[in-house]
This record gives structure tokens, sequence and C-alpha cells, in this order.
């Protein structure tokens, strides 16, 4: 491990520009999705763009954990944006309802790796009472690449083509991994990969530490599932051209109060400051489920994305604050996997609930309202029992 007395260093400066553009080679594809696999004739498995990217990516959690604590942090994180690379090469070669299935299920790994090991390699370098910020500001990272490239793949796509906006999305990874090469590994005790290191024990998929962040992960990114899924369509009811946009606001807003979120949950302590946020996303779930105007629904979008981002650093460094050292990879994708359960789950249910009808739409978020505030109670319950 690896541990200086400054926070922002060359180390972790390249570790954001990488994550930036990780982040926006897997979501500038997401808003215009809907639409190409509805041309493709599989407009009925809308629900399943999300699910089975979130599938795959929580099905690799535990492999992603456990080999970023044995064989290193760097081969995780470069082999999950190698993902990226290759999918969206893909895309425009197999253009079948099946072949895109496949694609989305495959491109699930990228996130199952990638955020998994950054997160284990950002602990190994920053001080230990600026977690909180470090966190904060890698999501910033994240972010700020997740909130530029959806509209810029909208725009690629109505000003060029749909191949172009993969290509371009291709590229974003192979720079990101361009990058990660300049960095050094942090695990000091490394294992060359074997075979053996792909059994996975039951503490691997659940490690006992990270139980109770991840059951608050999962009520809190259940919203997410829900905006992906179904707003892009309503975007275009409202009359919002760019269907990107309701993204760049969700994210924008995001990145605007991560920069602030994890120094104040260092301060303040993370249960409180994530049951804040919990309380302002239920709140703004309703609001969005009201929305009937261009305005409201990119306000409101950006409201759920503030209230995200509140929450996403103090759990992360809540996670790893219970973590022990030696399995903070295991830690980390216990909650990721929670957090791709979430999303999965929001994007399933939506699209039933929805089902393709708009009348349906603010059913949807009043119900993820609604199972949002359990996270709160469920929070209660475990600040009553721990003393957290």
């Amino acid at each position: 491990m690896i541990q200086n007395d400054r926070l922002y260093t060359l180390q972790f400066w390249l570790l954001a520009i990488s994550h930036a553009l990780f982040g926006a080679s897997f979501s500038m594809i997401i808003p215009e999705l809907p639409a190409y696999l509805t041309t493709l004739g599989g407009g009925e498995y809308k629900g399943l763009i999300i699910a089975l990217f979130t599938l795959t990516a929580g099905i690799s959690r535990p492999f992603s954990g456990k080999l970023t604590d044995t064989i290193g942090r760097m081969p995780v994180m470069i082999f999950g944006t190698l993902v990226c690379v290759v999918c969206s090469l893909f895309y425009p070669i197999l253009t079948s309802v099946a072949g895109f299935l496949l694609l989305r299920f495959f491109h699930g790994f990228s996130t199952g790796f990638k955020p998994t090991a950054s997160t284990a390699y950002v602990a190994d370098i920053v001080p230990i009472n600026r977690r909180g910020e470090a966190m904060g500001i890698m999501g910033v990272a994240m972010n700020t690449g997740a909130s530029i490239a959806p509209p810029f793949g909208s725009w690629l796509a109505m000003e060029y083509s749909l191949d172009i906006m993969f290509y371009v999305s291709s590229g974003f990874a192979l720079v990101s991994i361009l990058i990660l090469m300049n960095l050094k590994e942090t695990l000091k005790e490394k294992q060359p990969f074997k075979v053996e290191l792909l059994k996975i024990s039951k503490s691997d998929i659940l490690d006992p530490s990270a139980i109770a962040p991840a059951i608050v992960t999962l009520a809190v990114y259940l919203n997410l599932g829900v905006m992906l899924t179904i707003v892009p369509d309503h975007s275009v009811y409202l009359g919002i051209e760019n269907k990107g946009l309701f993204l760049m606001s969700l994210t924008a807003f995001s990145l605007l109060s991560r920069f602030f979120a994890g120094k104040i949950s260092d301060r303040f302590g993370r249960v409180l400051i994530i049951k804040v946020s919990i309380i302002s996303l239920a709140l703004s779930l309703i609001w969005m489920g009201y929305a009937n105007s261009a305005f409201s629904l990119l306000a409101s979008s950006g409201a759920i994305g503030f209230s995200v981002g509140i929450a996403a650093p103090a759990i992360f460094a809540w996670t790893i604050d219970r973590s022990e050292e030696n399995r903070r990879g295991r830690a980390m994708a216990t909650v990721y996997i929670a957090l791709e359960v979430g999303i999965g789950a929001g994007a399933i249910l939506s699209a039933w609930i929805y089902n393709n009808d708009y009348s349906n739409f603010g059913i949807a978020f009043f119900i993820t309202a609604f199972l949002t505030i359990l996270g709160y109670f469920y929070l209660q319950f475990v600040l009553v029992t721990t003393k957290e």
C-alpha cells in the first residue's frame, strides 16, 4: 500500500482522468440505445438494455473484488476498460436483436471490474482522514465524463451516424487504458494469475463488513435503472430532441454535490450524510413523477443526481472504513453488486410498470420513491444497533 500525506498527487489525477474517459465511454451511447433497439425490432426488450449490463456487472463483482486483492489493482482496471473498447467496436457489426442483447451482457463486465479496482486503488494512495473527499473527487471525475458524453453521443448519432458514436466510445476507452499504463501498482503482495483464483467462496461474494452499506446502496441506486430505461422515451414525449440532456443534467448535478459531499462526510460522519441524501432523493423522485414539461424533467433529473452525488462518496468511504485492509476489493465488490442489482431491478420494474404507456410514467417514480425511503428506515435500524 502507498500512502502519501497529500491527496492530489499525480497518481490521483491520472486515475481521475482515466476514470472520466471510462465513464464517457459506456455512458455516451445509453440515451440512443432504446430507440436503436426498437429499430432492430426489439422494442419490447428495452428493460434488458440496462438489466443485462448490470446483471453481468453484478455477477463479475466477486471475481473482480478477489482479483483486485490478489493479482493487483492495475490488471483489473485495464481489463474492465478493455471490455469497453471491444464491445463498442462490435455494436455496428452485431445488428440483430440477439446480437445487441449479447453485447449488452458482455459490456457489463466493464463496470464489474474497473470501478471495483479503482476504488481500492484510491483507498491505497490517499490519507485516511481524507478518504471521503477522495471518493467524492473520483466520483466527480466519473460524472464529468458521464455528464458531457451522452449529449455528445446523441449529437454524433444525429449529425453523423450511430456507428460513429460507437467508434468514438471505443476510442475514449482506449485512451483511458493508455493513461492507466502510466500508473504504478499499489498492492504490495501480488500473486500471478491462476485459474484457482476464480474459485469464489461465500465471503468473496458478500463481505460481512459491507452488508449494511450494500443494503443502503441498493435502495439508493434503484432510481438509476428507472431513469435510464424510461426517461429517454419521456424526453421525446415532452419535446426534448436530444435524449442525452436529461442524463447530462443528472450527472452534472451529481458532479456538483460530490465536490463537497465526501468532505462533509469526513467531518460529520457517513451515516448522517447518507440519511439526508436518501430523504432528498425520495422527494426528487416524486418531483420527477410529476414532470410534465421539458424544464421540470431536466430540473428533477438534476435534483436526483444531486442527491445521489451526496450519498455515493459517503457510502463508499463508509464501506472502506468498515473493511479490513486486505479485503478492500471484496468489500467494494459487495457494495457494487448491490449497486448493479439496484439498477437492474429498477430497469426491469420500471419497464414493466411503464409498458410504453406515458400515463404510467409517474407511477414508476412514485413506487421508486417509496422503495428508496425504505433505505432510510434500514439505516435508522443500523444506527441504533451498531451505534454508528
